[in-house]
Formats: C-alpha cells, structure tokens, sequence
C-alpha cells in the first residue's frame, strides 16, 4: 500500500504515506462547495507534475555534477467544466544557477518526460517554460 486517505467530514480529507507517515490535507476549492483552506485534489495533481519534474532534473542534475538546489517551479492550474476537470498546467521552472546550452536541452528533455507528464489526460494542456 502506497497512502491511506480518510474523509474527514465537511470536504476534507487527510492522506497519509504509509512508509513515512508523512500527511497532507485537501479540502473542495471555494468555487465547489469548499472552503480551499488546503490544496484541493485537483491542485495536488498539477503540484504532482511540477514535483516531478523537478525531481526528475535532479536526479539528472546530480549525475551531471550540477547542483539544483535552491530551483523553483511556480504552477497554476485551470480547471474545465461539463464534466469538471483540470484543462491546462502552467509551471515555470526558474533555476537557481546558468548553465550551458547541452545541460539546459538534457534538464529541459529530462523535465518533459517525468512519470506524472506521461501519466496525465493527453487533453490537459502544459504550458512549461523554463527560466534560466
């Protein structure tokens, strides 16, 4: 078993990791019923790519001798109606050091190819832009 997630009442939820114990809320956003005090469900989704992604590049990075640390993915998400889903992810990736032009097209490729990139609706457009 990967998580537990257990409904809390009132649009909540509480999932757990069950190798760390580690936990995280959700709640419905405020345009569904919600009081959006926590990421929603859906929001976990698109924070899960961009999460991904960077740490897919790190991976790649550390191979490479590079350090990422301190690099930040900034995400929005937009959702769709009939039926409601999510219909775009933006993220962009603002790395915390330059490079040069081989390391940028590897990270850029490693980034676009992550599991969670591969795992999405093919409808759901990625809008990704990469700030070096």
């Amino acid at each position: 078993m990967t998580s537990k997630v257990i409904y809390l009442g009132d649009l909540r939820t509480k999932s757990t990791h069950i190798k760390s114990n580690d936990t995280f809320l959700t709640d419905a956003p405020l345009d569904n019923n919600g009081k959006g005090e926590a990421f929603s469900p859906t929001d976990t989704v698109a924070t899960g790519l961009a999460s991904c992604m960077l740490t897919v590049m790190g991976i790649k990075a550390r191979d490479m001798g590079v350090d990422m640390s301190g690099t930040t993915a900034e995400v929005t998400k937009t959702m769709a109606s009939n039926p409601r889903r999510i219909s775009k992810i933006e993220i962009a990736i603002n790395f915390s050091f330059d490079s040069d032009k081989k390391t940028r097209k590897i990270l850029e490729h490693t980034a676009n190819t992550c599991p969670v990139h591969y795992s999405l609706h093919p409808d759901i457009i990625r809008d990704i832009t990469f700030n070096w």
